[in-house]
């Protein structure tokens, strides 16, 4: 008889206690899809006394999770606790050592480390999983990773984050301000208090690092992803998206170019036709494109309980019935370190919008400027002044909007200096990205 697969859980928040209550429900199930039984054996969190709704009462209580991780009571290890350092670090490296298969939610860790991680898994011939890391309940990672295997990639991109989709959608849809949406997103717990990780772009930074080294064979490195942030958006943005036929979405996107890989994290302009734009609130969505399969795009829950946890329960059952596969699809020695190549050799269309003081010559000098540039112009959107004492005064602002065909960042970057220079400009002009299908 097989004998049963016995899982310890280090932190017991939302997600854990929610992994906790899955197994249960799930046990009758999940022992006839791996052929053996799983069992939570040991639990550890910061407080004991909590109740978190779950009954962990057949389960051993450690204080300290590095002593859970090598504890001889398990053989798994599941650690949902969070932090690229510290506790989470420390545990997930005793585990391994100690020969203990691990499933992580931790896409913080695995930015960071992932590599030095992998490579202690590979030694001691232990998994190391991570689905739950990425996109919630979407099983992005073994889409990716074994899935596809079969197919060259050449661009994966997606919302990986809900807090900025929800403030998006609620802003285009709501005609709110940022400011009151993300005010409204942390009253209802979207947001944190501190919300910076989720609007300056950085979790969306360190998921993406994940999938691009899942996607083309390199090894993470999250410092070569350009971040940008969804601060700067603006309702005149979301409303002259709107009428060119675009939603603003904050994504994720990395490719294959002929100078190496490209990742960058930035509000991008998605045609209103295409599947990513259809993704509303606090759902998440990645989008592959491949030579074989062409376009494949996945769309579910990218947080909470139930489906981080099935994520997580995912990957227990795989380890149960034996499965174990390189963690980034190939070992760690083979993947690829090439350059990586910076966000200004990119190339695409843009959206610009200029506060521009309407006085003569204003717009022939921003013209000329973008002509030395060999910058073609698809389009140019004037609004009128703004502001209540317009009409008398003839120097206040007029909004201007720019669509450009393809160009570089560098150039589009040089040119706005020279605008900004030439003294017509009221504030700092605003960029966007286009990504065309």
């Amino acid at each position: 008889m097989v004998e049963p697969l016995r899982v310890g859980v280090a932190g017991l928040g939302t997600v854990g206690a929610s992994v906790i209550r899955l197994l249960d429900r799930q046990r009758q199930a999940l022992a006839s899809r791996t052929g053996r039984e799983i069992v939570v054996t040991g639990v550890s969190a910061r407080d004991a006394t909590r109740d978190r709704g779950v009954d962990i009462g057949g389960a051993t209580w450690f204080d300290d999770p590095v002593d859970l991780a090598r504890s001889p009571a398990i053989d798994l290890f599941v650690e949902l606790i969070g932090g690229d350092e510290g506790p989470a670090r420390v545990a997930v490296e005793t585990a391994l050592k100690a020969r203990k298969s691990v499933v992580t939610a931790n896409k913080a860790l695995l930015a960071k480390h992932g590599m030095e991680l992998a490579k202690l898994a590979e030694e001691t011939h232990v998994a190391l999983a991570f689905e739950a890391s990425v996109a919630g309940g979407i099983p992005i990672v073994k889409t990716l990773r074994e899935g596809l295997a079969g197919n060259q990639i050449v661009r994966v991109y997606g919302i990986l984050n809900g807090t900025c989709n929800y403030i998006l959608s609620r802003m285009e849809r709501e005609e709110m301000s940022f400011e009151d949406c993300l005010s409204e997103a942390q009253r209802l717990g979207y947001a944190e208090a501190d919300p910076t990780f989720d609007i300056g772009g950085f979790d969306t930074a360190h998921k993406l690092s994940i999938l691009s080294s899942l996607a083309f064979g390199t090894a993470i490195d999250s410092g070569a992803v350009h971040i940008e942030g969804i601060q700067s958006i603006s309702l005149a943005d979301l409303k002259a998206a709107e009428e060119l036929g675009y939603r603003i979405k904050l994504l994720g996107v990395a490719q294959r170019t002929a100078h190496g890989i490209e990742q960058r994290v930035h509000p991008t302009m998605v045609p209103r036709s295409s599947s990513i734009a259809q993704v509303m609130g606090v759902t998440n969505a990645v989008t592959i494109d491949a030579d074989a399969v062409k376009e494949l795009t996945l769309v579910g829950p990218g947080a909470g309980g139930e489906a981080t946890a099935s994520a997580v329960v995912a990957d227990i059952a795989d380890i149960a019935k034996g499965i174990r596969s390189a963690p980034f699809g190939l070992p760690v020695a083979t993947l690829d370190r090439s350059r990586r190549v910076a966000v200004q050799r990119h190339e695409g269309g843009y959206y610009i919008r200029l506060s521009v003081f309407d006085r003569p010559g204003a717009f022939a000098a921003i013209a000329k400027r973008m002509a030395e540039r060999q910058i073609s112009l698809e389009s140019i959107m004037q609004r009128g002044r703004v502001g209540p004492r317009a009409a008398a005064e003839p120097d206040q602002p007029v909004p201007v909007v720019l669509i450009t065909y393809a160009t570089t960042e560098t150039i589009i970057r040089q040119a706005l200096e020279a605008v900004v220079s030439d003294g017509y400009i009221a504030e700092k002009p605003q960029v966007i990205r286009i990504e065309r299908e």
